[in-house]
């Protein structure tokens, strides 16, 4: 490639970024804003928590399913079509909302429509971080799960104040119609890696084109096959312990509002909390990223258990707004280490070459997790009504995850 030709390749490396950064703040922070909508579901149709968390743990699952079928198309059509088509599913889905009724429409709309657009947010964005980056790869994708963090600041916030101004109907209308008009907008910018951009303006091919004959295809990247993948232990190993971490994670980040709310603290404050969180997962996204490239995936992935076990043992004695804001602040270092840490270790373990498919692979047991903690959660404080032994039981899961990570010995084989 001539001097001037990678030049702009590194210079629309910055657009990727953007992209990719954009992707998760939008997506994940509408997902999280739906925490902030609990109370009024709740007010407006008298239904019980472990019901409407229930809807939540549906979208995550079928995130899940939905994450191995995007990550096999995007290893091998790239992700403009793909990230179109999620802009369409997640705004519809949220949009929809508005109409809810009854718990069989809720499950619908948010648990399957939504879903289906939330299943490319996380697979599209860092699997082409991790495509086209390799000696920074850590740093990048620190940087781009920064967005995470400003979706769950700025998204939360937004979505308390309409639905104060304008009714938790209307707000659901305003912020589907804005996340699908930025998402889709977003979409047209994504290349799958470099290769796919360099062709695109030759004039070669453009992502998502999927005649058979274009030059997107799988490309033979350094790492092992899907099959030998499948058959090692470590991708299992790695798959369980998320399974449990994201147990621990989103029934936190959904239950943390009404937990705050059952305390007396206002609506704005405690949606503050989970703002909070967002704001520190920043920090926590950018320097665990930097780290990365450093000691690697696993020593962050253990340095996030041991904050967030402290963090879930502080939360069982947290009665007060400021006891709940110094919980936020421990749990969002640890949030955003583990959701930065996630797809390095995939790359770190396997290599690239099939990333794409196995980071679906372990975002479908990460989201399954996911999907039963606020569930579960729910129930438990249905049937105790308080959330203690919520929290112990969150306590327990997180030693069994951190457990299995100490036992994961990280490098690629073949």
């Amino acid at each position: 490639m001539t001097s001037p030709a990678r030049k702009h390749r590194d210079s629309y490396s910055r657009t990727i970024t953007a992209a990719c950064f954009s992707i998760q703040a939008v997506g994940v922070g509408t997902y999280i804003s739906y925490g902030v909508f609990f109370n009024p579901l709740m007010e407006a149709f008298d239904w019980s928590r472990a019901a409407i968390s229930g809807a939540s743990s549906a979208a995550f699952f079928i995130t899940g399913l939905f994450a191995i079928l995007v990550g096999r198309l995007n290893d091998r059509f790239g992700p403009r079509l793909l990230m179109s088509l999620a802009a369409t599913f997640l705004g519809l889905g949220f949009g929809l909302m508005s109409q809810v009724s009854t718990l069989v429409q809720l499950y619908l709309v948010f648990g399957l429509v939504f879903g289906i657009g939330l299943s490319a947010i996380d697979v599209i964005a860092l699997s082409t971080i991790a495509r086209w980056f390799s000696l920074n790869r850590g740093r990048m994708t620190g940087l781009v799960k920064v967005g995470t963090g400003a979706g769950q600041f700025f998204i939360p916030i937004l979505a308390s104040f309409l639905i104060a101004a304008t009714g938790f109907q209307n707000a659901f209308i305003i912020m589907g119609i804005i996340a699908f008009v930025l998402l889709m907008a977003i979409a047209q910018f994504l290349y799958r890696d470099p290769d796919i951009y360099d062709a695109g303006h030759a004039g070669l091919s453009l992502p998502g084109d999927p005649s058979p004959d274009t030059v997107i295809r799988p490309v033979q990247t350094a790492g092992i096959d899907l099959s030998m993948a499948l058959k090692s232990k470590r991708l299992w190993l790695l798959s369980l312990s998320y399974m449990m971490t994201a147990f621990c994670l989103m029934s936190i980040m959904i239950h943390i509002v009404p937990y705050g709310r059952d305390l007396g603290i206002p609506p704005h404050r405690a949606a503050g909390v989970l703002a909070t969180i967002g704001a520190v997962s920043m920090a926590g996204r950018f320097g665990s990223g930097l780290l990365i490239d450093r000691t690697g995936s696993k020593r962050i992935m253990v340095i996030s258990f041991i904050l967030l076990i402290s963090a879930l043992l502080w939360l069982t004695r947290a009665d007060t707004l400021w006891e709940l804001y110094a919980f936020a602040t421990i749990y969002g270092i640890a949030h955003g280490g583990f959701f930065t840490a996630i797809s390095p270790i995939v790359a770190e373990l396997f290599g690239i070459r099939v990333h794409g498919s196995l980071f679906g692979i372990v975002v479908c047991f990460g989201t399954t997790g996911g999907a039963l903690g606020p569930f579960v959660t729910g129930l438990l404080f249905d049937t105790f009504l308080n959330y203690t032994a919520a929290f112990f039981a969150l306590i327990l899961i997180a030693v069994i995850a951190f457990v299995l990570m100490l036992c994961l010995k990280t490098g690629v084989r073949r």
